[in-house]
C-alpha cells in the first residue's frame, strides 16, 4: 500500500497525477485540501506516525485454539476466540475446512467481537478445522488452524460375557473392548464388587492402551468376577462393561514356562518434543517374570525416566532428541527370557526461529523477507498475500523461507504471511508491506544551518531529503548554479613514450583549482603507454546528493542550496558555510626521561581562531586521561585558552608511555605526542626455579625482570616455610675453586648480572619456597612470584629437647617431662625420643623409645620404685636417618607416697556471719609416711553433701586458715587433710561451727551535722537489729577528702561523733553499724562542702547534691533512710 503523508487536493493535480502515473491504483488517490510542491506532485498512503494511533493492517492479539467439546455438556455452546487490532478496525470472518462461513445462513452461528459462537454444536456438521480471517483496507491475514472435535463415550453393547476357565499357574488375558468413543480413555477393573479394584503389581497389569487385564500367573485368590471400567478424561463420564467370571480348571496345575510378552509397544513410536512418552510391556509366565528396560544402542536410560507398576510402564517426561532410539523390554524368569523392541522416533512441530516483520519500502526499490522455523521433520514453507497463496512470477521470487520482490510497485502493498508446516503442525508469521511514494521533503532533514570548516580543509554538506523514488540533486551557491557537467570531467588521449615497467610514474600537478592526476599504464604492444588524465574539481556532488569541497579557501564561504527532484516533485533547503583559520601547534610536548617520584609539565600551546571554542584533551597510551579520577597524579595547567599543559605529579613506573595532546575546535582537530621514560626500582624477577636441593642448601636460578631504565645492581634471595613469620632473607654463597684441591664456600653478594645463587643454612626436611628481590641505584623493586615448594633432604637430628625435668605422679612412678623439638628442627620423618634414666649414683642406663614427635612426657612404673628417690635423666632424639644427641643430664625425683596420717586437734570458730577460722595440729613426723606439702580444708553446710564441699588449700607448714563467703547463722562442717604431689592423705574428723547472725541491714538514718571551731559534729538515729540479725555493738564513721581515695575510720558505741577536720576541703562521710556478724549496711554518702564561716549546719545528702553555705544561712537537707534487707 502507499503511505499518504499529504494528499493531492486540486482536481488539476489529480488529473496531472493520472497522466503521469498510469499504473497507480487510482482508487487510492483521494482529493483533499492539501497542496503539492513546486514542479511535482505526491502520491502517498495514510499518514503513519506511531503504530498504535495510526493506520495499519490487521494484527492478531489472540488466535483460536483447538477445542474438544463434550457432547454431553450442559452448556451446549462452543466458543472459538479471535482478537484482532488494526486501523481502520478490521472486519473478522471465519473459515471451516477452507470454506468461508456465512453467519447469516445458519442461526446456530454468531460472532461477538470477532469470537465465533456455535450454539447446539453438531458432531457431523461442525467437526473440522477453523481459521479466523481479519481484513481492513491494508490487507488480509488468516489465523493458525484450530480443530473442533467432539468427545463422547457410549455404553457397552454386550450384557453378558462368557466364563473364563484357566489352570492355576497359567497366564490369562481379559479383554475390555471399549464401546464407541472420542477422547482419551483410562481403564480400571473391578474385582467382584465395587469399590474393590484390581491392584496392579508384578503379577497383574491393566493396559491403558487397550484396557485389557493381564494376569501373569493365575492363583486361587484370583477366582471371581471382573468388570472393565472405562472413563473418558474429557467428558469425565464412566461406563462399566459386563462382568467376566474367572474360574479354575480342575485338571491340574500349570507347570513352569518361559515368559511370553503379551503387552508390548509398537515397533515405531513417533514421539513429540516436550511430551511424556509412555511404553507398556508385560509378560505372562510361571514363575512370574521380571520386567527390565534398556536401550539397544548401549546408552543409559534417561535419568528422568520413571518406572511404574513393577516396571510394566516406562515413562519418559519432556521427551527430547537425545531420548530417541531403540528401546528394549526384557521379560525374564528361571525358564528363560523374551525381548520386545521398539524405535522411539523424535518429531517436533514447527517453531519460529526467525519471523518476518513489517517493511516500509520506497517505490521501485526491492524488499526481501526471510522466515526460518525449526521442526522435525524439517518444515516446508509457503507464502500468502492478503490470505491467498502467493505464486512466484516475474518480480516475485520464492525460495523456501525467502521472499524477494524487486522493483516494488503500489500493487505489491498488502499483508503477507509466511507459513511453515510439517505433518505435525503449521504456524503463521505475518507482516505488512508499505510502499512509499513521495516527492522530496526537507521538513525533517533540513540542511545544517551553519557549517564551519578551516582553510585548506575538506567539508561535506549533507543533503538527505525524504523522497521516493530517489531524487536527482543539484546545488546553488548563492544564486549561481553549480552545473552537473562541471563537477568532473574525463579526457583521454594517447602519447608515445618508451619506458620500462619500473619507471611508471604517478604525477600530481596543481593548476588553479584543479588537481591533475596522470596515470601511466604499461601497454605491451610497442611499449606505448596509454595515458589518461582525470580532472577532478575541488567541488563535487556525491552520489547521495551531498556536496564535497576539498582544499577549502576563504572564497568558498557563503550560502549553499540543495535542490532535490523526482517525478513527484521538487524541494530545496539552504545552509551557510563559514571558513575559519586553522589551528596550529606552537609549543609541542617533548619526550622526557624522569625518575620515580618526580613531577613534570608537558607543554601544549596553540594558535587558533579566537571566535571558536577550543578544547584540550590528553591521552595516555591510547586512553583518555580522567582528571577527576586520576587527579592524584594528573592536572591540566596553563591558565589561558591557547595553552593546555599537562602536569604529572609524583610520577610512578606505570606513568611511562606515550602522551598525546589533542586540540579540537568546531572546524578542526590536531594532536602532538611525546614519550615519557620513567626510571625506577626494578620489576620483579621472573621464573624463580629450584634447580637442586640438599639437606641444608638449595641451588636457585631466575630470569631478570624489567630494569625500568636503571641497571640492576644486586639481588636478594628470601625464603618462607610453614613455620616462618612471613618472608625472611637467607644467606647465599659462591663456590670458589682452590688451586690445590676442592673448593671453598664464601659469602656472596649477588650482583645484577648473576641469575643463580646457592642458598645455605637451611633446615633439613622442611618445605621451602623462595623468591628473589632486585635492586638498583633508585631503590628496591617488587619481589618475584614464589618458586615451587620443595622439601630439603633428611639429616640426623641435631637439636635435643629443652627443659628436661619431671617428678610428681602417683606411687611407684617416675615422671619425666621435656619440651618437644619443633617440627622444623626435627630434620626428617619418623621423629621420636629416646628417654634414658638411672638411679642417682649408678652406672647403667635404662632406655625407652617414645615414637610420637608430639610427646612431652614419659612415665616409668615399677612397684619396687622407692618413693621420692633421685634419678639421673636425659632425653635424646632420632629420625629416619638415625639417632641424634642426648640432652644434658638432670636429676628428677620419683613419685612420693600420700600422707598416711590425718591432722589432729582440729578447731573452728566463727568470726562473723560470713567468716570462720579453722586451725589444726600436724601429724607427728615419726607417725606418718610421705612428705607434707600443705593442707586441704573442706567446708560444707549442714544441708549440703560432703562431695560438694568448698576446698581451701594452704602451702607449707601453715596450720590455720580463714574460710570466707559463708552464709550467716548456718551450721557448717569442716575437715582437714594433708597433701603432696602424690595426692591427699586421710581426713581428720569433721568439726562443727555455726556462723554468727548477719549484721544489721538497716543503715543509720536522720544524720545531722554541724560545724563549730574547726570541728564537725555528727548525730544519727540508733540502729535496731532485727530478730535474725546480730545486735549492734557500735558504729563506724568513714570519712575522706573528696579528691582522695583513702578512707579513715572512727569507731564509737554512741550515736554521735566529733571530728576535728580543717574547713578548707570538701569531705565525703559514711556511717554504718557493726556487730558480731560483721559490718551492717552503710548510710548514703554525705558531702560536707568547704566551710567559709565559723558556724554551719546541715543534714545528710548524697554526693550528687551540693550544699552551698553562707555566713548567715543554715542549710537543712532531709535524708530518708532506705532499708536494704
Amino acid at each position: 500500500m502507499v503511505l499518504r503523508e499529504n494528499e493531492v487536493t486540486k482536481e488539476k493535480s489529480i488529473q496531472q497525477l493520472k497522466c503521469q502515473v498510469l499504473d497507480f491504483d487510482m482508487g487510492l488517490i483521494q482529493q483533499s485540501a492539501g497542496g503539492i510542491s513546486e514542479g511535482g506532485f505526491l502520491v502517498t498512503a495514510q499518514i503513519r506516525e506511531s503504530y498504535d494511533n495510526t493506520l495499519h493492517g490487521p494484527v492478531f492479539l489472540q488466535e483460536p485454539n483447538s477445542v474438544i467439546f463434550p457432547l454431553d455438556s450442559e452448556e451446549k455452546k462452543v466458543k472459538l476466540s479471535c482478537e484482532v487490532k488494526g486501523n481502520p478496525r478490521p472486519a473478522v470472518g471465519w473459515k471451516l475446512n477452507g470454506t468461508s462461513i456465512d453467519i447469516s445462513m445458519d442461526y446456530r452461528y454468531s460472532m461477538v467481537e470477532g469470537n465465533l459462537l456455535i450454539n447446539n454444536p453438531n458432531k457431523t456438521q461442525d467437526t473440522g478445522t477453523y481459521q479466523c480471517v481479519a481484513t481492513n483496507p491494508f490487507g488480509t491475514i488468516v489465523s493458525r488452524e484450530a480443530k473442533l472435535q467432539f468427545a463422547y463415550l457410549e455404553n457397552f453393547k454386550t450384557r453378558t460375557r462368557s466364563t473364563v476357565s484357566v489352570r492355576q499357574g497359567q497366564g490369562m488375558v481379559l479383554l475390555c473392548g471399549p464401546p464407541p468413543h472420542s477422547g482419551d480413555l483410562t481403564y480400571a477393573w473391578i474385582f467382584n464388587e465395587y469399590p474393590t479394584f484390581v491392584h496392579q503389581d508384578n503379577r497383574r497389569f491393566v493396559s491403558q492402551e487397550t484396557g485389557n487385564l493381564y494376569i501373569a500367573k493365575v492363583e486361587a485368590s484370583d477366582v471371581g468376577n471382573y468388570t472393565c471400567v472405562v472413563t473418558n478424561t474429557v467428558t469425565d463420564s464412566r461406563v462399566l462393561g459386563p462382568p467376566t467370571p474367572l474360574i479354575l480348571r480342575n485338571d491340574g496345575v500349570m507347570g513352569e514356562y518361559e515368559p511370553k510378552i503379551e503387552v508390548q509397544f509398537p515397533e515405531t513410536v513417533p514421539s513429540a518434543k516436550g511430551t511424556t512418552v509412555k511404553l507398556e510391556c508385560f509378560a505372562l509366565g510361571n514363575p512370574v517374570p521380571t520386567i527390565s528396560w534398556r536401550r539397544a544402542d548401549g546408552k543409559q536410560i534417561p535419568r528422568k525416566a520413571r518406572r511404574h507398576r513393577s516396571s510394566g510402564l516406562l515413562e519418559i517426561p519432556n521427551f527430547q532428541q537425545e531420548d530417541a532410539g531403540l528401546y528394549e523390554c526384557v521379560a525374564e524368569n528361571v525358564r528363560g527370557k523374551n525381548v520386545a523392541r521398539g524405535q522411539l522416533i523424535f518429531y517436533a512441530q514447527p517453531n519460529w526461529i526467525q519471523k518476518i516483520s513489517d517493511a516500509h519500502v520506497a517505490i521501485e526499490e526491492s524488499v526481501a523477507w526471510e522466515c526460518r522455523a525449526s521442526g522435525r521433520p524439517k518444515p516446508s514453507y509457503r507464502w500468502l498475500k492478503d490470505g491467498e497463496p502467493l505464486v512466484p512470477q516475474g518480480r516475485v521470487q520464492l525460495e523456501q523461507g525467502s521472499l524477494t520482490i524487486t522493483n516494488v510497485s503500489l500493487s505489491d502493498a498488502g499483508m503477507y504471511q509466511c507459513v511453515a508446516e510439517n505433518r505435525h503442525g503449521i504456524i503463521f508469521s505475518s507482516a505488512e508491506l508499505s510502499v512509499i511514494a513521495i516527492g522530496p521533503d526537507f521538513s525533517k532533514t533540513l540542511l545544517k544551518k551553519l557549517t564551519l570548516v578551516k582553510v585548506g580543509g575538506e567539508v561535506i554538506i549533507e543533503c538527505k531529503p525524504k523522497a521516493s523514488p530517489r531524487p536527482t540533486y543539484s546545488w546553488k551557491k548563492g544564486k549561481d548554479i553549480l552545473r552537473e557537467n562541471e563537477s568532473a570531467k574525463w579526457l583521454s588521449y594517447s602519447v608515445r613514450k618508451v619506458f620500462s615497467p619500473t619507471n611508471a610514474t604517478l604525477y600530481k600537478v596543481r593548476a588553479a583549482d584543479l588537481h591533475v592526476v596522470v596515470l601511466l599504464q604499461e601497454q605491451v604492444r610497442e611499449k606505448v603507454a596509454n595515458m589518461e588524465i582525470w580532472w577532478l574539481l575541488r567541488i563535487t556532488i556525491l552520489d547521495d546528493g551531498s556536496l564535497r569541497i576539498v582544499n577549502v579557501t576563504k572564497s568558498d564561504a557563503g550560502s549553499y542550496t540543495c535542490v532535490a527532484t523526482n517525478h513527484f516533485g521538487t524541494a530545496s533547503s539552504t545552509g551557510s558555510l563559514v571558513v575559519k583559520d586553522p589551528t596550529r601547534v606552537m609549543v609541542s610536548p617533548f619526550s622526557m626521561d624522569v625518575t620515580v617520584g618526580e613531577s613534570i609539565v608537558l607543554p601544549c600551546q596553540v594558535s587558533h581562531d579566537h571566535s571558536l571554542d577550543i578544547m584540550f584533551t590528553w591521552s595516555f597510551n591510547g586512553h583518555l586521561i580522567d582528571f577527576e579520577k586520576d587527579g592524584d597524579h594528573f592536572e591540566r595547567v596553563g591558565g589561558q585558552d591557547s595553552a593546555g599543559d599537562l602536569m604529572i605529579r609524583s610520577i610512578q613506573l606505570k606513568h611511562a608511555g606515550k602522551y598525546v595532546c589533542m586540540v579540537q575546535t568546531s572546524v578542526d582537530k590536531l594532536s602532538a605526542a611525546a614519550d615519557l621514560i620513567v626510571r625506577g626500582p626494578p620489576g620483579p624477577p621472573e621464573a624463580v626455579t629450584i634447580d637442586e636441593i640438599t639437606d641444608t642448601t638449595a641451588q636457585l636460578s631466575w630470569r631478570p625482570g624489567a630494569d625500568n631504565h636503571s641497571p640492576i645492581t644486586m639481588y636478594v634471595v628470601q625464603a618462607r616455610t610453614p613455620f616462618s613469620v612471613g618472608w625472611q632473607a637467607v644467606s647465599t654463597v659462591a663456590f670458589v675453586a682452590l688451586l690445590t684441591r676442592g673448593s671453598l664456600l664464601v659469602p656472596e653478594i649477588i650482583d645484577g648480572r648473576t641469575f643463580t645463587a646457592t642458598v645455605v643454612g637451611l633446615n633439613p626436611w622442611v618445605e621451602y619456597e623462595f623468591r628473589v628481590v632486585a635492586a638498583n641505584l633508585i631503590g628496591i623493586g617488587e619481589p618475584s612470584r614464589p618458586s615451587e615448594k620443595r622439601r630439603t633432604e633428611e639429616a640426623l637430628p641435631e637439636v635435643t629437647p629443652a627443659n628436661v625435668s619431671g617428678g610428681g605422679g602417683s606411687k611407684s612412678e617416675l615422671v619425666i617431662t621435656w619440651e618437644t623439638v619443633p617440627e622444623e628442627l626435627q630434620n626428617g620423618g619418623g621423629f621420636g625420643y629416646v628417654v634414658a634414666f638411672r638411679p642417682f649414683g649408678t652406672i647403667s642406663w635404662m632406655q625407652t623409645v617414645v615414637a610420637s614427635p608430639d610427646a612431652a612426657r614419659y612415665v616409668f612404673r615399677n612397684e619396687s620404685l622407692p618413693p621420692f628417690s633421685p634419678y639421673e635423666v636425659k632425653v635424646g632424639v632420632y629420625n629416619n636417618k638415625g639417632e641424634g644427641s642426648f640432652s644434658p643430664v638432670t636429676v628428677v625425683y620419683s613419685a612420693e607416697e600420700e600422707p598416711t596420717r590425718a591432722p589432729t586437734t582440729v578447731l573452728a570458730r566463727s568470726l562473723s556471719a560470713s567468716d570462720v577460722e579453722v586451725s589444726w595440729a600436724p601429724p607427728r613426723e615419726n607417725q606418718h609416711k610421705g612428705r607434707i606439702q600443705g593442707y586441704e580444708v573442706r567446708c560444707w553446710r549442714d544441708d549440703e553433701k560432703e562431695e560438694s564441699a568448698k576446698r581451701i588449700r594452704t602451702v607449707g607448714n601453715q596450720t590455720s586458715t580463714k574460710v570466707t563467703n559463708l552464709r550467716g547463722n548456718a551450721l557448717y562442717h569442716l575437715a582437714v587433710r594433708a597433701y603432696n604431689t602424690a595426692g591427699t592423705g586421710p581426713s581428720s574428723a569433721a568439726v562443727n561451727v555455726t556462723t554468727k547472725k548477719p549484721p544489721p541491714s538497716q543503715p543509720p538514718g536522720n544524720i545531722i551535722w554541724n560545724s563549730s571551731d574547726s570541728k564537725i559534729i555528727l548525730n544519727w538515729d540508733q540502729v535496731k537489729a532485727l530478730d535474725n540479725e546480730s545486735e549492734v555493738r557500735g558504729y563506724k564513721v568513714l570519712y575522706r577528702w573528696n579528691r582522695q581515695s583513702s578512707t579513715s575510720v572512727i569507731e564509737t558505741n554512741k550515736t554521735s561523733v566529733e571530728l576535728s577536720l580543717p574547713f578548707d576541703e570538701d569531705y565525703i562521710i559514711e556511717i554504718k553499724p557493726f556487730s558480731d556478724g560483721g559490718d551492717g549496711s552503710s548510710s548514703e554518702q554525705i558531702r560536707i562542702p568547704k566551710i567559709s564561716s565559723a558556724y554551719a549546719r546541715g543534714s545528710g545528702s548524697s554526693t550528687s547534691n551540693a550544699c552551698t553555705l553562707s555566713a548567715i544561712s543554715t542549710i537543712m537537707i532531709s535524708l530518708t533512710a532506705r532499708s536494704s534487707l
